[in-house]
């Protein structure tokens, strides 16, 4: 069963517009499924992948021999897992400057980034795919008409088990946890552990825990260096490492006033909430964790949509979730279980701010907007926050 990807359009918008498109993201988010499609769809596509042996062996021996034997002038030619390539910048580059169209995919963008991006500055568009959104998720659920009642069950589910696509399309639960645990220890031991040459694999799965259970809190380096025994240092390491393989990722805040705001204490998320309940061995995740649990489902959402994200804390602890900040336009978005609520911080925001628009997002509810001091208070369900987002790009 194929889903639709909400990134389709912007894959062939780079298409047009690069020699070389890469298309990154996490393993196992569906990024050869996507790039196949792309290439079955064009007359004279072309689709390898470098973990075939004898592929990869004739790229490393003989480009020129490669470049005759399986790319088709003026076609279009996916390469699969290109960093594992020797060499693979400058031979790509070759084949660009032949005249060939390339998609490239990578599940580690900073191999990619060292060894092929470097060597295509001004050549490559880059486009990230993300495991599956709701509206994604809803696809593979294979819903056509919902209620309120089975918007929020599917709402939780997807929060619960996350969107890689293996896990959503498993009717099975069981199935679900066993795909998602094992999805879990291949990133964290391999594409962490192996790929950045991390020994102390205790420590790194201790890390993972400590985060796990602090979603959406600022993180203090002190703190978790002590519940992990691990060093300032290598903690910084593993950190990189853990966003390098698109486990988690770190948000800082948006500072204008040093002296009243908070200006380097970042957050922490983890880039697919399905994992990060595997870090816990958790699922579903308890009703006490649901509030900290639904802020992280909003940032995957919102990271899906390819905006900048910030939070916003005073040293008087006035907070709001996330701002996205585009150019000077900054749009507030707290987070909150259910409707009604009436936040104290994004009160103080939109007073020092002034933004003109704000977004409460609940789990569920009806829409409603109110303003604050100038400013248009939307409250809306998790469902409707794509749609809101692109009617006011």
């Amino acid at each position: 069963m194929y889903i639709n990807r909400s990134i389709e359009p912007e894959l062939q918008k780079h298409i047009r517009l690069f020699d070389v498109t890469a298309l990154v993201g996490p393993r196992q988010a569906g990024k050869t499924t996507l790039m196949r499609k792309r290439l079955e769809s064009l007359s004279g596509g072309r689709y390898f992948s470098f973990d075939d042996p004898d592929v990869l062996a004739l790229f490393d021996r003989d480009i020129k021999h490669f470049e005759r034997q399986y790319l088709a002038p003026g076609g279009l030619t996916g390469l699969d897992e290109a960093h594992y390539g020797s060499d693979a910048g400058r031979k790509l580059k070759y084949l660009a400057d032949r005249g060939h169209r390339l998609v490239i995919s990578s599940s580690s963008e900073l191999l990619l980034s060292k060894q092929v991006l470097s060597q295509l500055v001004g050549r490559v568009g880059v486009i990230r795919l993300f495991p599956f959104s709701l509206a994604e998720f809803g696809q593979a659920a294979g819903l056509v008409e919902t209620t309120p009642a089975i918007k929020e069950r599917l709402l939780w589910e997807h929060a619960a088990y996350g969107g890689y696509p293996k896990a959503a399309l498993s009717p099975e639960l069981e199935d679900k946890r066993t795909i998602l645990d094992s999805l879990y220890n291949t990133l964290l031991y391999k594409d962490v552990a192996q790929n950045f040459s991390i020994t102390d694999l205790a420590g790194l799965e201790r890390l993972v825990r400590f985060l796990a259970g602090n979603i959406g809190l600022l993180l203090s380096f002190q703190t978790a260096a002590k519940f992990t025994g691990i060093s300032y240092p290598t903690l910084k390491k593993y950190l990189e490492a853990l966003e390098k393989s698109y486990l988690i990722r770190l948000i800082t805040p948006l500072a204008t006033n040093p002296n009243k705001e908070i200006v380097r204490q970042p957050k922490i998320y983890f880039l697919d909430t399905g994992l990060r309940n595997a870090g816990l061995g958790q699922y579903p995740a308890s009703l006490e964790d649901q509030g900290a649990l639904f802020e992280n489902y909003v940032f995957t959402e919102l990271l899906k949509m390819s905006v900048s994200l910030k939070y916003w804390r005073t040293k008087a602890r006035a907070e709001v979730d996330f701002v996205i900040q585009t150019g000077k336009t900054l749009l507030p978005i707290e987070v909150k279980l259910k409707p009604g609520a009436r936040p104290s911080g994004l009160a103080s925001f939109i007073e020092q701010h002034h933004p003109a628009r704000a977004l409460i997002v609940c789990s569920t509810g009806p829409v409603s907007e109110r303003k604050v001091n100038g400013c248009l208070v939307k409250t809306i369900p998790a469902d409707l926050l794509a749609a809101e987002m692109i009617a006011n790009k």
